[in-house]
């Protein structure tokens, strides 16, 4: 298999210790520093598909099975799904891909001998469909999917499994019609509250709640879900971005459109030279600790009104990146370590 790959040790829960790694010299540094590894707990490495994530909730009597409904999650895969902001009916899925969902829904509980509830997540790359896990038990999605699309699915799976069918509950199996309202799930964190955690979001779960927004439009849906997660945007203001090389490209797309809603767009001194020579004007910030007014100054001042931050290589405590993260945190400056987040605000 070929970099990127994920690795994660085999005995955690919740996505812990997991990472993506893209180079020799990353593997390494994680094996030796990041888990303990031994017989008992090997360390186990996967290839890793970018796209796009979406997640179901299906109803099994045994033979058939029913899903309320698909799931898409907003940010890219990589992310944990607990820590995604995730939309029903999904904007970007198409109808050939989400009969494969559906065709994949239908296998897998017939095989696996699932009565009641089960959760499958998917990554969609080049139009197919990946498993990338199933569960046979209810999920945190399942209240979401439940409100949103009145199907109550803990009642109905305990009937299930205490021995009902579709049929004799007067229930069609396949996937339901859509709402017609929009719904946006968001997570929430408690950053401020939680010290030495960092707030760049990967494949650890972080998040300690969510919120719903809904609307007749998936852009009033975002708005309210992003209202509710106390992220209240001004209508202009800085933007402060600096992402890894990496992500230069792509970051460039997001500059223009801030600017063009009134932002002035400021960023680190490798970030903003390639902004410029995109033919987007970025007013250099000093790094940490290279002036006087730096990064960190900023962000205490009340100069930054929302932050976007992609990870460089290094993950230490000691990193700029980390420094810059926290001090976003401590004053409470809206900040995004995924450009689908930020593409999304």
């Amino acid at each position: 298999i070929c970099y990127p790959v994920l690795r994660r040790p085999s005995y955690v829960l919740g996505g812990r210790a997991m990472e993506i790694v893209r180079s020799d010299e990353e593997l390494d540094k994680y094996m030796h520093e990041a888990v303990h590894v031994s017989n008992d707990h090997p360390v186990l490495i996967d290839t890793y598909l970018t796209g796009r994530e979406c997640e179901i909730d299906a109803l099994s009597d045994g033979k058939n099975v029913l899903l309320p409904g698909i799931i898409e999650h907003i940010e890219r895969s990589g992310v944990h799904s607990g820590d995604s902001m995730a939309v029903y009916p999904p904007q970007n899925i198409s109808d050939e891909v989400q009969s494969q969902i559906v065709e994949y829904a239908k296998l897998l509980a017939k095989e696996l001998k699932c009565v009641g509830i089960m959760n499958i997540q998917f990554v969609i790359h080049d139009n197919q469909a990946y498993v990338i896990e199933v569960n046979p038990r209810a999920s945190r999605t399942v209240p979401y999917l439940s409100k949103v699309t009145s199907i109550q699915m803990a009642r109905i799976a305990t009937k299930l499994i205490l021995g009902a069918d579709f049929n004799t509950l007067g229930l069609e199996p396949g996937l339901e019609p859509e709402s017609r309202l929009i719904h946006v799930k968001a997570p929430t964190f408690s950053f401020n509250k939680l010290n030495n955690v960092d707030s760049a979001l990967g494949p650890e779960m972080k998040s300690t709640g969510e919120v719903m927004g809904s609307g007749t439009d998936y852009t009033e849906a975002l708005y309210k879900a992003f209202e509710a997660t106390n992220q209240h945007i001004k209508d202009a203001g800085n933007v402060l971005i600096t992402v890894n090389d990496n992500d230069k490209k792509e970051a460039c797309g997001l500059a223009k459109r801030f600017h063009e809603v009134g932002f002035q767009v400021l960023a680190t001194k490798g970030t903003a030279e390639y902004f410029n020579k995109c033919g987007i004007q970025a007013k250099v910030v000093p790094e940490v600790g290279q002036a006087d007014e730096d990064i960190v100054y900023y962000l205490s001042h009340n100069k930054i009104q929302l932050l976007i931050n992609t990870l460089g290589e290094s993950r230490s405590h000691h990193s700029d990146g980390y420094i810059i993260r926290q001090n976003a945190v401590l004053n409470s400056v809206p900040l995004y370590t995924s450009l689908d987040t930020a593409n999304a605000i």
